[in-house]
């Protein structure tokens, strides 16, 4: 009976795990895909005044998600200051070098976070989608790399076919002349430029906040204050240099309205849902969880921007996209030996 009650509880805590994995994945979805539609709305969005500052967004969405990691911890001290403050203390004032690791990914997050305002702001949504999926591969190879990983013959094999169902389902189809002339006013070159930056930036700092939490028993909010506190300082470091004398003329929250607030909101919410995939899953199943909201994300612009038309190659995109998808969690079963048997 011991044993039953013991392989029945580990039983129960792998499916446990199983449950948060793919709830947190699900997530996932569900941000990457507003947050990439409210982005790119809010930055398109044609109103009178000035256009708000994406440096001040990057800032405001760390201190929220701080405020959030805050607000769990207290809940995790039993909703004690007492002990709240003695947490802070030991995990993060009392360690200073364990905190201070956390500058080179939450520096890189931040100006990866920045950089995607960029984008865009200066490529339609099917080249910025396309080329940001670049960042599955610098995620497997930084994976492989820095973490000494093994991928098999099926996962490296998803990966490619992975970025083929990408690029078909996301290839570019005739835009309106409302869009093209949008487009045109930015530059396509500094778009590539900044997304190609934010795809290596992204492979290396998951890859390396990854390595950091599975190598700790540290909370993973604790980590998330971490980053979130290195994050505000750069930011506003960031505002300062690049957009500090428009601050002082119209102000921190210029042009700022209920789509700007939106993706404040969802670029915080996205910090945490990927803290928590990283805890339970790893950054190439979070890379095709983001691929999979490509596909929603592409289906609701075509109804809600009207900038798309799917065709026969977007499905055929999505077929590749979800084969891709079970193909990486496939484990081929292990033949048995008839002469052990």
């Amino acid at each position: 009976m011991a044993a039953e009650n013991i392989a029945y509880q580990v039983n129960k805590s792998g499916n446990m795990l199983l449950n948060l994995k793919y709830i947190s994945l699900g997530v996932l979805v569900f941000q990457t895909t507003s947050l990439v539609l409210t982005m790119r709305y809010s930055r398109t969005f044609k109103e009178e005044g000035p256009r708000y500052l994406a440096s001040t967004a990057v800032v405001i969405a760390e201190m929220m998600k701080i405020a959030a990691c805050l607000l769990i911890v207290y809940k995790d001290s039993d909703y004690s200051f007492k002990a709240l403050n003695r947490v802070l203390q030991d995990e993060i004032m009392n360690k200073p070098m364990d905190t201070l690791k956390l500058a080179i990914p939450s520096g890189i997050y931040t100006l990866q976070n920045n950089l995607l305002y960029v984008a865009l702001s200066n490529l339609d949504a099917a080249t910025y989608q396309v080329t940001y999926q670049l960042k599955v591969l610098t995620t497997a190879f930084f994976s492989v790399t820095m973490l000494g990983k093994n991928l098999g013959v099926y996962q490296w094999l998803s990966l490619l076919i992975l970025m083929a169902g990408v690029t078909l389902v996301q290839w570019p189809t005739d835009t309106t002349e409302e869009v093209k002339q949008e487009l045109s006013a930015g530059s396509q070159f500094v778009g590539l430029i900044a997304v190609l930056s934010a795809c290596l930036s992204s492979g290396f700092a998951g890859v390396y906040f990854e390595k950091i939490l599975k190598g700790t028993k540290q909370s993973v909010w604790i980590r998330n204050i971490q980053l979130g506190l290195f994050g505000s300082i750069f930011g506003i470091m960031g505002v300062y240099v690049y957009d500090g004398q428009r601050v002082k003329e119209h102000g921190i929250f210029q042009g700022y309205n209920k789509f700007t607030w939106i993706v404040v909101i969802l670029q915080a919410l996205g910090g945490l849902v990927i803290a928590a995939v990283i805890k339970y899953a790893d950054n190439i199943l979070k890379g095709f969880a983001t691929s999979l909201s490509i596909i929603l994300s592409t289906l609701i612009s075509y109804f809600w921007l009207q900038d798309f038309v799917p065709t026969s190659v977007f499905f055929f995109g999505a077929i590749l996209v979800i084969t891709a998808t079970f193909l990486y969690g496939y484990e081929p079963k292990n033949i048995s030996d008839p002469s052990k048997a």
